[in-house]
């Protein structure tokens, strides 16, 4: 871990998406990284107010925007309702803050101009057609990237830093050993891009049982029916459901392999993370951020094809789990991920002052 620097301390508000509590008990990556930036920056001295669902544990002030986590009510068709809630109650304490740390998808950006409290938004997502366009109209406001691949749909808005996510490494014990006999593990949407259907092919032409766990979206649940279901036997190949932090990570551990057979730009990746800190391999498809956290021959391999998947588990089942960790340790550790934060709201303040100074300057001389 990188020595940090003393900064003065700020006043932040995180505003976090209104599906889970924080830290999330389930599925919720966002809410995951949300959790641990915010607390990290409470143990470094920052004041911290967190806008989020109520009931959610932290160490900074909670502003309840909501009861109740809102995935689990099936909150959907409310969620608009909450979320502009939260950016009410955000636009009227602005004045409490140094600067303002939205994670939404985007509902944000057009309020984020009203603001005289610097913000900043943190990009979660990937870049999609039907967002391409919005982010397009507001190239001025100040954004973090999770990773350099997540940017390159779009390389010209205003990107402060390339900030990779990070977890709690202390909720993910070490484990050095896998369980005997060896399975393979999948933890993630059942989705297509996520590629399930791709464990399943791996983990048959290894010879290998397979355990899978992950949330089924409505969306989904056809594509679930019909190409995964069919494959699960209960044995070879199990489907565990949406597990929860415990039930995770006693299977990523316990696991040989973790395989991430993606077909999609994915931003990041938080569960090649969690996998390595437990100290199991991951095997990923050169797709999206991949390359980017998996260290290729050391904490797992990067494949272009199913089949480099299959012939690549014997040399993955060689690898040293002890290196997986300190693969995770050394580039993901989360104080490095509050540090370069911290350097990226100095200069978001840094920008807005200076364009307030600048602008009273203009000002002056006209009149």
């Amino acid at each position: 871990m990188p020595p940090h620097l003393h900064i003065e301390a700020l006043h932040v508000a995180q505003v976090a998406p209104l599906w889970e509590s924080l830290p999330p008990q389930q599925y919720g990556g966002i809410e995951s990284v949300v959790s641990v930036l915010t607390e990290g920056l409470v143990q470094r001295g920052h004041h911290v107010t967190l806008f989020a669902v109520g009931g959610s544990q932290t160490n900074a002030d909670l502003n309840a925007s909501c009861p109740n986590p809102l995935r689990s009510g099936g909150g959907d068709e409310d969620y608009p309702y909450f979320e502009a809630h939260q950016l009410s109650q955000v636009f009227d304490q602005q004045n409490r803050f140094d600067i303002i740390h939205f994670h939404d998808k985007c509902a944000s950006l057009p309020l984020s101009q009203c603001f005289n409290t610097p913000t900043v938004h943190t990009l979660h997502y990937p870049f999609t057609d039907s967002n391409h366009a919005l982010f397009e109209h507001f190239p001025q406001l100040p954004v973090i990237n999770i990773s350099e691949a997540q940017k390159q749909a779009m390389p010209h808005l205003n990107y402060i830093d390339t900030i990779h996510n990070s977890i709690d490494l202390s909720q993910y014990p070490f484990a050095a050993k896998c369980q005997t006999p060896p399975y393979i593990t999948f933890v993630g949407r059942m989705a297509p891009e996520k590629g399930p259907q791709f464990a399943i092919a791996i983990a048959q032409h290894a010879g290998l049982p397979l355990k899978m766990a992950g949330k089924i979206d409505l969306t989904d649940q056809e594509f679930f029916d019909s190409q995964l279901k069919p494959h699960i036997d209960g044995q070879r190949i199990q489907y565990l459901g949406e597990v929860n932090h415990a039930q995770k990570v006693d299977l990523l551990s316990k696991a040989a392999v973790t395989v991430f057979p993606i077909i999609w730009p994915e931003p990041f990746g938080l569960v090649m993370l969690e996998s390595m800190a437990c100290g199991t391999p991951v095997i990923g498809m050169n797709c999206g951020a991949v390359p980017e956290v998996i260290a290729d021959g050391t904490s797992g391999f990067i494949c272009s094809t199913i089949k480099e998947f299959v012939h690549k588990i014997p040399a993955t089942l060689q690898l040293h789990r002890t290196q997986c960790r300190q693969h995770v340790e050394d580039l993901f550790h989360p104080m490095h991920m509050v540090a370069q934060y911290e350097q990226a709201y100095q200069q978001v303040i840094g920008k807005k002052s200076a364009s307030h100074n600048n602008l009273t300057t203009f000002h002056r001389q006209r009149f």
